[in-house]
This record gives C-alpha cells, sequence and structure tokens, in this order.
C-alpha cells in the first residue's frame, strides 16, 4: 500500500514536472557519450581524457537539448508514453547525432582536439544508439509502472473475442483508460492461422469450446467481444451457453449502434448483453443514400408513432431530415414521451405529434389536408392476439377499418407511397389478429391495382399513390412481447410460463425491423407484399433458460402454461399455395398472393364492418372466415365455425 501511495504521489500531475524530465534525459545523455567513448576505445583512454571527453559532451549535451526543444520530448506525460513519443525521441536522438557529427568536423578544423574531445562518427552513432534506448526503456518502465500501480481496486481479467482492427482498438481503450478496472489476458480469434500467436503482450486462443475453461484457469470473469466479430459470435450457440453457465460476463456493442472499424472505439461503449443481443442474427444492411433521396424534404405521416415499430421508424425517418413529420396514435402517454424525445434530439425539425384514433375519419382527414403527407407509414394496429381473439369487432373497427380510412385519404391526398407494417400471422391465419391483417392486406393491393387500371384506362403517366405492404415477425423488446414478460417473472423469482416446450417463433431486432421497412417502402412500385427474412427460429423455451442464466437468478422454474386461443405452434411467412420472389435485398423477397377485385374487397371489408358494430363475436369472425377462406381457429372457440363450414 506505501509502495502504491508512493508511485500515485510520483505520477500525479505536479510531482514530475518537464524539466526534471529534461535533467533525466540529459543524464542519460551523458551517460551513454562516457558509455560510447569506452565501447569504441577502452576505459584507460577514458580515464586519461576524461575532463576533455565531458567537456566535448557538455557541449555536446546542448545539442542534444535543442533537439529535444524542437521534438518536445520532454513535455509528454511519461505515464502516457505512446509510439509517437518514442518515434518523436528517435527523431531528436538522430538530429542530435547529425549535430554532434558537425561539431566533431568543427572541433577538428579549429585544432582544439587538445582542449576537448568530441565524439566522431563511430562514437557518435554508438551515442546515439544507447541514448535512444535507454530514453525509450525509461518511458516504457514509467509507463508500465503506471499501468501496474494506477488503480486501488482489483483489476477485472479480460479476454477480448477477436483479434486486429475491432479487438486491438478494444485492447489500447482498457490500457489508456484512469483509473484502471481491466487487464489483458487473452485474445479469442476466429482465424485459425492466429491461434497460438502473441498479440500485445498475450496469447491469441483458438475460437473453440475449450477457451472457457481456459478462462477459468486464467481466472478471468469478463469476455468483450469486438463489434465487428459480433454478428459471428452471436452464432457460437454453445460457447455462449457455457460462458453463461461460467458466469462469465459477455459485453458488446449495443445492437443499435455501428462501428467502421476504423474510428477510435472506446470499450466504454460496450454493455453486460440482453438476451435479445444473444440471438443468432446477420447483420442488415440497407440502402440509405436512397431512402434518404426518398424522405428527404418530404411530408411523412406515421401512424402507430407512440408503438414499439413506429417510435422507431419516427426515429429513423427523423434522420433524414422530412419537411414535416406527422405522427398520429391513440395512446396519451407513451405518446407524450415521443414528444419529449423528438423535442430533445431533433429541435430543427417540424414534428407534429397528434392524439387520435385511425378510425376517425374527420379527425384523419383534416390532418391530411393541413399536412398533405407525401410518404405514409402505416403501423397503428391491435396485435396482441388473445385479446383481439376476444374483442373481434375492435379488431375489425381499428384494424381493418382504420387501415381503410388511411388508404383511401392517401389516394384523395395524393400519397405517393403508403406503407403498411403487417405480420407473419396473417399468413394462413389461425386467430382474429393475423386474419385482420391479412384483410388489410387484401385490400390494400386490390386498392392498388385499382389504381393502376384506372391510369392505363385513362391514359394517365402520372402515378398515383402506391401501396406496399411488409411482412414479418416478432420483434425483439417490443410491448407485449416474451422477452420483457419474461425478464419480470424473473424478477418476481418465477415461475417463467411458457406456452408449450415445443413452440418456436423468429425474431428481429426493432431497429433492423424498421430499416427493412424503409427499404421496402423505396423499392416498392405498389401492389407487393415485401417478407423479411428473419433468420433462425428459435424454441422459446430455449430463450427462457438463457434469460434465466444470464440473470443469475436460482432456483426459477420453467412451467407450461398450454397454448393460448389462437396460437400457432410455429409462424409462417408464406401461405402454403404461395412463393416469393427474391429483390435487390437479399433479406426481403415478395411474396405472390392471390388477389381480389377492388369492389369485391371493398364491399366485403363494409359488410364486416357494419357487423363489427353489433359486436356479436360469432358473426363477425364467420364472415372473416368468409373474406380468408386459410383462416383456420386454433385453440379457440371459433373452431366450431370451421366444423359448420367443412360440413357445407
Amino acid at each position: 500500500m506505501l509502495v502504491r501511495k508512493i508511485f500515485s504521489w510520483i505520477f500525479s500531475r505536479g510531482a514530475l514536472p518537464y524539466w526534471c524530465i529534461l535533467l533525466v534525459d540529459c543524464m542519460i545523455v551523458m551517460l551513454s557519450g562516457l558509455v560510447s567513448f569506452y565501447i569504441i576505445y577502452d576505459g584507460l583512454t577514458l580515464l586519461q581524457n576524461f575532463q576533455r571527453i565531458v567537456l566535448g559532451l557538455s557541449v555536446c549535451l546542448i545539442v542534444y537539448i535543442f533537439s529535444f526543444l524542437v521534438f518536445h520530448t520532454f513535455r509528454g506525460v511519461m505515464r502516457y508514453s505512446s509510439f509517437v513519443d518514442l518515434h518523436r525521441l528517435a527523431y531528436s536522438t538522430c538530429l542530435a547525432g547529425f549535430g554532434v557529427c558537425l561539431l566533431h568536423q568543427v572541433q577538428v578544423h579549429l585544432g582544439l582536439t587538445r582542449y576537448i574531445i568530441i565524439p566522431r562518427f563511430e562514437s557518435a552513432f554508438v551515442m546515439f544508439i544507447i541514448a535512444t534506448m535507454l530514453m525509450w526503456a525509461l518511458r516504457v518502465l514509467v509507463k508500465s509502472l503506471h499501468d501496474n500501480l494506477r488503480s486501488s481496486i482489483p483489476l477485472q481479467r479480460v479476454f477480448i473475442y477477436g483479434c486486429l482492427q475491432g479487438g486491438v482498438a478494444l485492447a489500447k481503450s482498457i490500457q489508456t483508460e484512469t483509473p484502471a478496472r481491466y487487464t489483458l489476458s487473452g485474445f479469442i480469434s476466429p482465424d485459425e492461422q492466429l491461434s497460438g500467436t502473441w498479440l500485445m503482450g498475450v496469447k491469441v486462443y483458438d475460437d473453440d469450446d475449450d477457451v472457457v475453461r481456459k478462462m477459468q484457469s486464467c481466472h478471468v470473469g469478463t469476455l468483450f467481444v469486438s463489434p465487428i466479430q459480433s454478428e459471428r459470435f452471436t452464432r457460437r450457440t454453445s460457447l455462449i451457453d457455457k460462458l453463461i453457465s461460467a458466469g462469465i460476463k459477455i459485453l458488446m456493442m449495443p445492437p443499435a449502434e455501428e462501428w467502421d472499424g476504423k474510428s477510435d472505439f472506446s470499450h466504454t461503449r460496450l454493455h453486460s448483453v440482453e438476451i435479445e443481443e444473444l440471438l443468432p442474427r446477420d447483420k442488415i444492411e440497407v440502402d440509405m443514400k436512397s431512402i434518404g433521396r426518398m424522405l428527404c424534404g418530404k411530408s411523412i405521416l406515421i401512424t402507430g408513432a407512440a408503438g414499439s415499430i413506429g417510435s422507431e421508424l419516427s426515429r429513423q425517418v427523423a434522420r433524414f431530415s422530412p419537411s414535416n413529420l406527422v405522427l398520429i396514435d391513440q395512446a396519451e402517454t407513451p405518446m407524450h414521451d415521443e414528444r419529449l424525445y423528438m423535442s430533445r434530439n431533433f429541435k430543427e425539425l417540424n414534428v407534429k405529434t397528434i392524439v387520435g384514433s385511425i378510425t376517425n375519419e374527420e379527425q384523419m382527414e383534416k390532418i391530411f389536408d393541413e399536412y398533405r403527407p407525401e410518404y405514409v407509414f402505416h403501423a397503428a394496429a391491435y396485435k396482441h392476439v388473445p385479446m383481439m381473439e376476444d374483442n373481434p369487432g375492435m379488431a375489425v373497427q381499428n384494424n381493418v377499418y382504420g387501415t381503410r380510412v388511411i388508404a383511401d385519404l392517401s389516394v384523395k391526398y395524393g400519397a405517393k407511397k403508403f406503407v403498411m407494417v403487417s405480420t407473419d400471422k396473417a399468413v394462413n391465419p389461425t386467430n382474429v389478429m393475423g386474419c385482420s391483417k391479412r384483410i388489410c392486406e387484401i385490400y390494400c393491393q386490390s386498392l392498388n391495382a385499382k389504381l393502376r387500371e384506372d391510369e392505363k384506362r385513362e391514359g394517365r403517366a402520372d402515378v398515383g399513390c402506391q401501396f406496399i405492404t411488409t411482412r414479418f415477425g416478432n420483434v425483439l423488446g417490443s410491448n407485449g412481447s416474451v422477452i420483457p414478460i419474461f425478464k419480470e417473472q424473473i424478477r418476481n423469482g418465477g415461475p417463467v410460463m411458457v406456452t408449450h416446450p415445443d413452440i418456436i417463433r423468429y425474431f428481429m431486432l426493432i431497429p433492423e425491423a424498421c430499416k427493412l421497412v424503409l427499404e421496402a417502402g423505396t423499392m416498392g412500385k405498389g401492389g407487393e407484399i415485401f417478407v423479411f427474412d428473419m433468420g433462425e427460429p428459435v424454441r422459446i423455451v430455449d430463450l427462457a433458460k438463457r434469460m434465466i442464466q444470464l440473470s443469475g437468478a436460482s432456483n426459477v422454474e420453467i412451467k407450461f402454461s398450454g397454448l393460448r386461443d389462437g396460437e400457432k405452434l410455429y409462424e409462417e411467412v408464406l401461405n402454403d399455395a404461395e412463393h416469393s420472389k427474391p429483390t435487390v435485398h437479399p433479406k426481403i423477397k415478395v411474396a405472390s398472393v392471390r388477389e381480389y377485385p377492388y369492389d369485391l374487397a371493398l364491399s366485403n371489408e363494409k359488410e364486416l364492418y357494419d357487423l363489427s358494430t353489433s359486436f356479436d363475436d360469432m358473426a363477425i369472425v364467420k364472415k372473416m372466415k368468409e373474406i380468408v377462406p386459410e383462416f383456420k381457429s386454433r385453440q379457440s372457440k371459433y373452431e366450431v365455425l370451421d366444423g359448420e363450414r367443412e360440413e357445407k
């Protein structure tokens, strides 16, 4: 402890002034000169000419001091010395060595050898080498002592997953942190050629499951994941499971952030992982320039703007500087939160936050008339399957009728594109919510076809509103999704309730899903139903187990409650009778679906809406099944309607 306090004082800002560093460097120069004479000649010659040699070295010292001043070698903080400082030091001693050689020629030319001895070329060169090495060694020693003694708390040993750009950037960030919290103990490299090598003074280990045992033997409790390797790391599920089981903390970059692999990167941007960051996923790239060209300076309207998808869409769209950003939602408190966020982060934008329902046709028309949106992103919907199973009338009024209101107003007020957020539950629907979204898809697609036919028949060159639908599965962390529910259950000590041991779901991060919505809106020409590649499905029971392990909680049980009304064991993205075509984006495909005539789609919607006002659940769902014949109820009271339909 005493030694630590002494060194802490020595390394403090005022304890080691610049002149002390200069004095030590001068002493090194004098010592280097004497050693060089001893090496080139011998000890006897050095003793016999000691006074003249010291006088000559004193003159040489003036040259060295001048060179130190030129390159500011003594003004750096020694405890933070870097390769740049070492380079600068070498340049200064090289310049000084050249100056010493010139002084020697002057001494010889003036015949001053009997009074003063200045090193000639051989001695000056050896003096340059020794002085440089000793001054380098001093700075490296001071930095090492500082790095080892700068923290009053025990340092946490860490491994870094990934080498080269991202890994080295993290390692440098660790080494320069003050006060120190971590010490680097090793790298893990997916590149087999680097396995067994040494980097920055520590060993590089192979990317295999046995590396967890090696980390434990080195008493390593933390793993930093290079942002460049995060995609590969999330696919190493067996390694992740062993790390979690071993109690090793995993730190990664938040998924919404990006790093170019070149700019400065700090480990302070990493955070303890959430379960959603450990699910296998591919990095999603979108054409941000095309999206920017489409949205910049335009009037944009987003419905459901306070929801999980709508709020993220709003934030991503805001980055492209639209002329107007009109946000609509009927949830007052979340809308207020969104209003505060926009006022803090996008002060220069003209953002309108409006509390209202998409089913209020008069209010919606007033909004369209005032702001004339050119692009409409329709994310408003009732989405919870069990709730809509019990309230089919509201599912029809909000999801179906509300979509028709916004779609018709988009046509009336000249919007260029209408992008609707749909769901994989619209494919072979087994519940009211999924069927309601399929009916929305049918109406939008038929309306788009009607507009194109009218333009062709009337010979109009201008293209009216283009209707585009996007389908994807569950988004991680959205309101009501399993992850926040499981977190709450774990905090309460369990049990964690899973509906079925075999149930699987596709998951996507909210920011990634919204990027694909914008990309689909850019590439869509009207009438398409875009489906997103959701990656690999995840067993919900495995998700629950990993969340329990990550939490560190013990004795938390998993119980199975049985499938809920209308719930599937697995979700589909395409109907059995459908097929998909690729697009320029590898994550986006176009579904070929059965199309409906506009007149039929409209009459079906009107009849369904009239039924919804009766709140006769059976009558409403029966009509929905007529509109969407593939709608087969599961775990629901409406299964009897399927039996009646089969009998007919």
